[in-house]
């Protein structure tokens, strides 16, 4: 199976300035094929494509050995496909009749990866591993230390650095990486996502929504009116922009985190996860509306809309679905209409059956319970329903 890991670069001052360098050279090489694409197409109504620029190459290098030739030809080229996959992408959207989204120049803080397409061409992991210590080579750069918190499996085929904030990461796609398999529990579990419990489980746990947004707050509110204040092109700006940005980024380090550590309890100890099938983007949408037809509550779904987004439900079953499959573990999607409104024991579905937020009495036969229990139940049972009829 394919993994990526991620670690932390430690580089060295001078070490900092080199990638910062490599990446900017390659931003600027995106954007100038960009607007020779842009341009021919303009002109003479001629379209460019990636062999016709990569051939291009050697030409850029020669003329620039200070500049663009410093760093692996690997790396130009696959920043020069990153630009192709952006316009196969627009080509595609506009034949499906979506939002197209023409491809766009990149500021400098809009372009924050470079790839090395192989291992050993312009990039080498675990360079000297008879010191003690993992290092990654990277040309134009040198063999930068690694905080290497775990081990490396499989074979490295493709690796990345990207910039978040003033750190540096990088990113390792490894193919052939075994499972690891976990032993069998004969166990599943139904699980119902929230906002007042990040989610609750048909055998009645409920894990607590850590709500790390909400509790960065302050400090957020504090960072931003003082880049508010900050007169723009300053370096004063820049520094409290940086710190803004490292307040978020905190936040997102936890929430993946909590996602991380939640996602592999639930698959340490059930075979099966049932969850809703949630369509996010749907739910989070604004109600705002339009001049001619204003939304109502607006400021109520909004708040809705903000807990939802911290709570981070898209990141956590992307991680629940990575590590079950790792293990050995089966996870379904489910539809999630009326879970919570529908009684567990005579089937019953009605809206009156959810008087309040947390509680369920079902108007029919009596029955109650936590609606969220309720949902996680209803959510295995049509988990396991759903599994036997692809099984057959």
């Amino acid at each position: 199976m394919r993994r990526a890991y991620t670690f932390l670069l430690r580089p060295t001052a001078r070490q900092a300035a080199a990638l910062a360098a490599c990446l900017d050279d390659h931003r600027n090489l995106y954007n100038a094929a960009l607007e020779e694409r842009r341009g021919a197409w303009r002109r003479s109504r001629v379209t460019v494509r990636y062999g016709d620029q990569s051939t291009q190459l050697k030409d850029i290098r020669r003329t620039d050995p200070s500049g663009q030739a410093r760093w692996s030809f690997s790396s130009q080229q696959a920043t020069l496909r990153r630009l192709e996959k952006a316009f196969a992408a627009f080509f595609r959207r506009v034949k499906s009749g979506q939002t197209p989204g023409y491809p766009r120049f990149k500021g400098s803080g809009w372009f924050d990866t470079v790839e090395w397409p192989k291992d050993r061409d312009g990039c080498r992991w675990d360079s000297a591993p008879d010191s003690g210590q993992v290092r990654l080579y990277l040309q134009g750069v040198g063999h930068v230390r690694v905080h290497a918190h775990r081990a490396v499996a499989g074979i490295v085929k493709t690796i990345s650095v990207k910039r978040q904030g003033r750190r540096w990461y990088v990113i390792l796609s490894c193919d052939e990486v075994p499972a690891e398999q976990l032993p069998a529990t004969g166990s599943a579990v139904g699980v119902d996502m929230g906002v007042a419990s990040f989610l609750t489980t048909s055998d009645g746990v409920h894990v607590a929504n850590p709500r790390y947004l909400a509790a960065s707050t302050a400090r957020l509110g504090a960072a931003q009116q003082v880049l508010a204040r900050r007169e723009r092109g300053s370096n004063r700006r820049r520094k409290a922009r940086e710190r803004v940005a490292a307040l978020h980024a905190r936040v997102r380090r936890q929430r993946l985190d909590h996602a991380h550590k939640t996602a592999r309890w639930l698959v340490r100890h059930h075979d099966l996860i049932a969850h809703e099938d949630l369509r996010i983007g749907n739910m989070t949408r604004s109600a705002a509306g339009t001049l001619d037809a204003p939304g109502s509550n607006v400021a109520q779904k909004s708040g809705l809309n903000r807990s939802i987004l911290d709570a981070g439900w898209g990141a956590f079953l992307r991680i629940l679905a990575a590590k079950a499959e790792s293990a050995g573990r089966l996870v379904v999607a489910v539809n999630p209409a009326n879970t919570s409104r529908t009684c567990p024991q005579c089937g019953h579905c009605a809206r009156d059956n959810r008087p309040t937020q947390a509680g369920f009495t079902c108007v029919t036969c009596g029955y109650t319970g936590h609606a969220d229990v309720v949902g996680a139940s209803n959510i295995l049972r049509a988990g396991l329903a759903l599994q036997s009829v692809q099984a057959a």
